[in-house]
């Protein structure tokens, strides 16, 4: 067990690794391993939400559960307030729960059907050691309002909310053990447009009241572009590109970044001004990825070198990085001329 000193940065990763196994035949043997995550890392500060944004597939959930531990890491480093928790047992993780928690992308599958909302949210009052009915009351009436949601809602089941609603409870029910890290995982992308705007400035409420610190894992660039401080473009299972929120929307250098940005309909992808880029071929499988750069079959400055050898990052500027030794190739692409705003 080691502590580290990062200052103001309350999660580390360092090369975070998962594969799963693939077992074929009778027995049932292991013939090869998908890697869905595969040497990512990042720096989440205290009171700041990093996005993570990419293609369904390309490893972003299991990024946030593997952070949690609720998958366990193949590889890699998970450094939480400068301590080494890669090889945390489950009862040594135990005390770090109430300071790392998860909302999850379906908001009536992550909550008990047989349970009320005021039972779910109890449940980590006491395990905060609140035994008091009365004083678990107080709280439980206070994290209702703190997620806009009347009191007397605290008896209902989860089928008798709507499914912003729902979400809201299970917003209450991270909030109730009083954390420091919010893993957010497309807590959105199962409510109507109308209920996300609703809730995307929850948790900017919240995180301003509290603060808290997130992982926002969405693949909707107008969202992540909003909520978020610093941003990771994930793909294959790697970061491509890695940077602020404002330099990455207004330089983005990689091609994959690109033609995401150029895909994004509405305000974000339009302030942009990246030309259209489409993108050709289909994303290579994680069980047998290719050698070298992983982007190399879709994009279109491939030279032999993406096909040989692993790409690291460049930095082309302070707190830019990207997965990409053409930056400067990659930059002519960034012309402001007008957006195609119809998506493929």
């Amino acid at each position: 067990m080691t502590k580290t000193n990062f200052g103001d940065k309350l999660l580390r990763i360092e090369g975070l690794c998962k594969y799963f196994p693939v077992r074929r035949g009778f027995f049932q043997r292991i013939v090869g391993w998908i890697k869905a995550v595969d040497g990512v890392g990042f720096d989440i500060e205290r009171g700041r939400t990093l996005g993570l944004v990419g293609e369904s597939g390309c490893g972003k959930s299991t990024v946030g559960k593997t952070i949690l531990k609720l998958l366990e890491p193949d590889g890699g480093k998970v450094i939480f307030q400068g301590e080494d928790i890669s090889d945390f047992s489950r009862d040594q993780m135990k005390p770090l729960r109430r300071q790392m928690q998860i909302v999850f992308q379906d908001p009536f599958g992550s909550l008990n059907p047989r349970m009320t909302a005021g039972e779910s949210i109890e449940e980590g009052l006491l395990v905060l050691g609140m035994r008091d009915r009365k004083e678990r009351k107080a709280r439980l009436e206070e994290l209702l309002k703190m997620v806009g949601i009347g009191v007397e809602a605290s008896d209902r089941y989860p089928h008798e909310f709507s499914g912003g609603q729902r979400q809201r409870v299970g917003i209450a029910r991270a909030l109730s053990v009083e954390p420091s890290l919010i893993v957010c995982d497309e807590p959105i992308s199962a409510l109507d447009v109308s209920i996300q705007a609703q809730i995307i400035n929850l948790f900017k409420e919240l995180q301003s009241k509290l603060g808290l610190s997130y992982l926002f894992i969405s693949h909707d660039l107008n969202v992540v572009g909003y909520i978020s401080d610093v941003v990771a473009v994930m793909y294959l299972g790697q970061i491509m590109e890695y940077a602020p929120v404002d330099e990455l929307y207004d330089n983005a250098l990689h091609p994959y970044t690109l033609a995401l940005l150029s895909a994004a309909p509405g305000a974000e992808g339009a302030r942009c001004g990246h030309r259209r880029v489409t993108l050709s071929g289909d994303v290579p499988s994680p069980y047998d990825p290719p050698p070298g750069c992983k982007f190399q079959g879709r994009c279109s400055l491939v030279e032999d070198r993406c096909r040989k050898e692993e790409i690291p990052f460049y930095e082309p500027s302070e707190g830019h990085l990207v997965r990409c030794w053409k930056v400067r190739t990659c930059s002519r692409l960034h012309a402001p001329v007008e957006l195609a705003t119809t998506v493929p």
